[in-house]
């Protein structure tokens, strides 16, 4: 990597970073984007963690790079790299890509609204960009169908006990437990526990539960850990924190994430198509999340929910890796590298 510029621009949705790579790093082999993402992360990984770990990057950020599409259907293409692990899709980071792609012109913008259809890993994600003034306003996305994988589990965590909680799928796997079952409510002074707790029902949930996606078996295992507040009814604001492995609060409410909320919550009769669902995060920012329709994902229920949020344009940045640079991947410490200090699942 000895001279290599890679030119991101940055950018965060509703408070989560997603930083957008639009120069310097040449599109993995693979005939889909599902192939592309494994492909970086078994012969490119050190883009990852070049940019991810100190001293140039942290634990509370994500990276897209931009690829062509594999598709005739699909403007872009896009790879999302996340600390511990490379995911089918995310909601904040499909709002940080559009909102790079419009205002920076790699997409021309159209006034009001500009459609983007974007090729990712989990399948193709339709979103509008309301656009005005030049500026991307906020992005609603179409996602990709999103399902209950299991009502009221129980798994054992080391040194908690009896857990219970909700699977479904909402882009990547999410273990959904009611925070009010430990006394504590999601909010910014309960950031750390909830941050050790959420990585220790993770592991455990990887441990005992089966989990893998019907359509692709290459989607597997609980990827994050959601503390819910109890659901306040359809338009009203319910909080909820994510717990991004290895141990942190998505400062945003998570896209994905509430996705999966919105399945629990229509099989469970909560809400119905067409009514909304503000989901807001630890920082108090917010999302809002709708059913549009009902399908099915190989025999079993699922839904089609759009979310709506804003992204900002942070900066743009030029990172160089000096050839005597002793780190070249980077390094991990456990005191701000989330509370397990991983760099993988």
């Amino acid at each position: 990597m000895t001279g290599r510029i890679i030119s991101v621009v940055g950018c965060h949705a509703e408070g989560e970073i997603g930083d957008v790579i639009i120069g310097g790093v040449l599109p993995p082999a693979g005939d889909t984007m599902f192939a592309k993402m494994r492909a970086m992360e078994r012969e490119h990984d050190h883009i990852r963690r070049l940019l991810l770990c100190e001293p140039r990057g942290t634990v509370s950020r994500h990276v897209n790079l931009l690829v062509p599409s594999t598709r005739a259907d699909c403007e872009v293409g896009a790879i999302i790299m996340e600390p511990t692990e490379y995911v089918p899709m995310s909601g904040s980071n499909t709002m940080c890509i559009v909102t790079v792609l419009l205002e920076t012109g790699i997409v021309p913008m159209t006034e009001p609204e500009t459609i983007v259809t974007l090729d990712l890993p989990g399948g193709v994600v339709r979103a509008t960009a309301t656009c005005r003034g030049g500026k991307c306003v906020s992005v609603e996305f179409e996602n990709v169908p999103c399902f209950v994988d299991r009502l009221d589990a129980t798994i054992e965590v080391e040194g908690v006990g009896a857990v219970a909680l909700d699977v479904a799928y909402g882009g990547m796997f999410f273990a959904i437990v009611d925070v009010t079952q430990f006394g504590l409510r999601v909010a910014p002074e309960n950031a750390r526990v909830l941050a050790e707790l959420g990585e220790k029902v993770r592991v455990a949930a990887r441990e005992q539960l089966d989990v893998v996606h019907p359509e692709n078996p290459g989607i597997n295992g609980v990827s994050i850990v959601q503390f819910a507040e109890p659901f306040q009814g359809p338009g009203k604001s319910t909080r909820n924190t994510c717990i991004v492995s290895p141990g942190r609060s998505d400062r945003s409410p998570t896209g994905t994430g509430t996705s999966a909320r919105l399945a629990v919550l229509h099989a469970r009769g909560q809400i119905g198509v067409g009514e909304p669902m503000a989901h807001s995060s630890i920082i108090g920012s917010s999302f809002e999340g709708r059913i549009v329709r009902t399908t099915e994902i190989c025999g079993r229920p699922a839904i089609v929910p759009t979310i709506r949020g804003r992204a900002w344009i942070t900066g743009y940045h030029h990172y160089r890796l000096d050839p005597t640079d002793p780190w070249p991947a980077g390094y991990v410490v456990a005191d701000t590298w989330g509370v397990t200090g991983k760099l993988s699942q």
